[in-house]
């Protein structure tokens, strides 16, 4: 479920269960994104256009953002492009309309999505594969270790997240 964080030019969205925990967030704009205060985003504290280029480079999807500015949007249009990620998820970018099991379909600029099968949130990964000790080729990512993202070695639960208190 997406949860809304509306400032005066930009507002960002967020749902936990596509979160796959890299924490591009929590490096992008400290400002805007803290884990330690509640609301943890707050988006008209950083720049409209900063705020829009740190949600941008999160890669499954979980922020999204909206310009009340006039500012652009993200772009869901152009070619749709998977990459396997080594060991992981599937990283895609384009358009992509996802239908969810409980009927409701979303369009979403980007996604991971789960190609070891252990995920509790199909077709979405949750990092499952950690646990399952999924191997399969790709190309590496850089996982940087955050508040959010702990370990490498196993994958986070919705409990642990300090975000679910929202």
């Amino acid at each position: 479920m997406r949860k809304v964080y509306r400032g005066r030019d930009v507002e960002v969205s967020f749902d936990l269960d596509l979160c796959v925990h890299i924490g591009e967030c929590l490096r992008g704009d400290t400002s805007v994104f803290q884990l330690d205060r509640r609301p943890w985003v707050l988006p008209d504290a950083g720049e409209a256009e900063v705020v829009a280029q740190v949600v941008e480079r999160c890669p499954s999807g979980a922020l999204l953002y909206r310009r009340l500015d006039g500012g652009a949007q993200e772009s869901r249009a152009g070619e749709t492009k998977v990459v396997p990620v080594r060991d992981g998820p599937l990283l895609v970018t384009g358009a992509i309309t996802v239908a969810r099991e409980d009927g409701t379909v979303e369009t979403l600029p980007r996604a991971t999505l789960c190609r070891c099968g252990h995920s509790e949130h199909k077709p979405f990964c949750d990092n499952k594969h950690l646990a399952a000790g999924f191997r399969a080729p790709g190309v590496p990512y850089k996982i940087h270790l955050s508040q959010v993202r702990v370990r490498l070695d196993r994958p986070l639960t919705k409990a642990e997240d300090p975000r679910r208190l929202d």
